[in-house]
């Protein structure tokens, strides 16, 4: 197959118009041409699928017609009418809302509280509460959202607090909701959950306009597919009249391995113990309870579970970023000496490099540059100084190799790490630990609101270190990552390791089963996470 550009789908107006049109939208940001003469057309009352690779300018596209940036030149329409979107409250005005990737809630309020937080409709603060609840109540039910108005926002799930983000913009008066990867934080169940949300907003005659790199979701929900590619919209499907594959070679602009290739594992000498580990959470809740496993050199075991279930807190703990209560973790046969402040230093000396879930809170300093955050953790290292002083051209040189090595965009050492993709903040992470040459890699949620290229990149280097002799323990909420990558497959339920599995004979069903704490005779759901071996 090659790369030309498909039919653009819907190419006459359809039956309930146009939502929304964008025409010739140009944005720079210095040197950066973020968005190249972009048109895009998006149908009333669909859910219109927006991909491409991190860095491919949906993010900024997006942005703009929700009035965070504005364009430096080009035509937006909403329902036929043209408009100069100055901000976020001209877009809400014009029935545009958007959730973030990362939510924007304030964790110590309410959910009601969040959702009128702003759209207040009188001074007196009671009657604003009063009748935002009967509105919310009434939104909760129309759209299947519900959810306890008078909760904590930071007492919910991560999957609650997206449907706090929807109803915020529901209740503004969104008629175009943006969502920009949806699902990232989310478990599978959460994701099946989001999309039987977005289908009754379809019916209910809202628009939905759908930022994601996953492509099972963009073929599982979407009505039409928009693929953007270095800035430049590149096609416009039907999603019935496409496939992944299509798809992933138009996002890419080759041909992309949908599978992980490997071969088997030749597991060497045992280099990662973890023995009888007990581990609390912030609140003193023992969240790791009893846990031991060994990792060989040349082998990857991987962690499958619900989000919640004590992964989290193993992470931290066996990389010295959170206090045990009891247990050894053991490196090359070496108890490491993990407590206090200084415990993750202590692990990266003795060679086991983390890769933390969360990279904005846990692995990057976001106000610091590009160049910054490569050597992070590791500024002690010889080679980059000596003593205090730092060599900052040898630290640059080395980030200036990870962003070619990683191929992390755009390749600017200076950029403020905030400002780059999500996808590409996990590049930078990524290659910090991984060029360190490790014993042990620690690695959690490699490819969370990652694109298709960068995933096929990532598991590429991850089974590289593998078969380099790396020993590797990999945590992912995606199942189907879990059994491509791993060469043994732990579960942990409620803190515990509940059973081993063999990924080449283990299902996906087996699998999930013991993710939830129940027999292999109890009944399961098929939801978009079961539809098969997609990205």
């Amino acid at each position: 197959m090659n790369t030309q550009r498909p039919e653009t789908a819907a190419a006459t107006v359809p039956a309930n118009g146009w939502a929304i049109e964008l025409e010739k939208i140009n944005k720079r940001f210095g040197a950066v041409h973020a968005n190249k003469d972009i048109d895009l057309k998006v149908a009333r009352g669909t859910i219109h699928g927006i991909v491409g690779e991190n860095g491919a300018g949906k993010s900024t596209l997006m942005s703009i017609l929700y009035g965070f940036y504005t364009a430096d030149s080009g035509v937006i329409r909403v329902n036929g009418q043209e408009h100069a979107i100055t901000d976020s409250r001209h877009a809400l005005a014009l029935g545009i809302g958007m959730v973030h990737q990362h939510f924007m809630l304030v964790e110590n309020f309410s959910v009601l509280e969040n959702v009128i937080l702003g759209a207040e409709d009188s001074g007196f603060i009671k009657p604003s509460l009063d009748r935002a609840r009967k509105e919310l109540n009434r939104l909760e039910h129309e759209y299947d959202l519900e959810v306890d108005p008078d909760a904590i926002i930071e007492d919910i799930s991560v999957g609650q607090q997206q449907r706090v983000e929807i109803l915020k913009a529901l209740y503004r008066g969104a008629e175009t909701l943006i969502l920009d990867e949806p699902t990232g934080v989310l478990t599978p169940k959460e994701a099946d959950d989001l999309f039987r949300v977005l289908e009754t907003l379809r019916e209910q005659g809202k628009t939905v306009i759908l930022i994601t790199h996953k492509l099972r979701e963009i073929m599982a929900i979407t009505d039409n597919v928009s693929v953007m590619r270095q800035g430049e919209m590149v096609a416009t499907v039907k999603t019935s009249e496409t496939s992944p594959e299509q798809l992933a070679e138009l996002m890419v602009g080759r041909r992309v391995l949908l599978r992980v290739d490997k071969t088997p594992a030749n597991p060497g000498a045992t280099l990662l113990e973890v023995q009888n580990l007990v581990v609390a959470d912030d609140m003193g809740h023992v969240r790791v309870k009893d846990v031991s496993f060994s990792i060989r050199a040349g082998e990857i075991v991987g962690i499958a579970g619900v989000s919640g279930n004590g992964q989290s807190e193993l992470l931290e703990s066996v990389s010295g970023m959170r206090d045990q209560k009891s247990g050894n973790v053991l490196l090359k046969g070496t108890a490491l000496s993990l407590k206090g402040d200084d415990g993750a230093a202590r692990a990266r000396e003795a060679g086991l490099a983390h890769v933390p879930e969360d990279r904005q809170r846990m692995g990057l300093v976001t106000t610091f540059a590009e160049w910054e955050n490569a050597i992070l953790g590791y500024q002690g290292n010889a080679k980059y100084g000596a003593g205090p002083f730092l060599d900052i051209s040898a630290a640059k040189k080395a980030a200036a190799e990870h962003i070619k090595l990683f191929d992390v965009r755009p390749a600017n050492i200076n950029l403020k790490s905030s400002l780059f993709s999500g996808g590409n903040q996990q590049k930078i992470v990524l290659a910090r630990e991984m060029e360190q040459d490790p014993d042990v890699l620690v690695i959690g949620q490699p490819t969370r609101g990652v694109d298709i290229g960068a995933i096929e990149f990532i598991h590429n280097e991850i089974i590289k270190m593998r078969d380099e002799g790396k020993a590797i323990l990999l945590v992912s909420v995606e199942l189907d990552e879990i059994r491509s990558l791993a060469d043994r497959i732990l579960v942990m339920f409620d803190g515990v390791i509940v059973g081993e599995a063999d990924p080449a004979t283990a299902t996906e069903g087996e699998l999930g089963l013991m993710m939830a704490g129940i027999g292999k005779d109890a009944p399961r759901g098929l939801g978009i996470a079961e539809q098969g071996p997609l990205p």
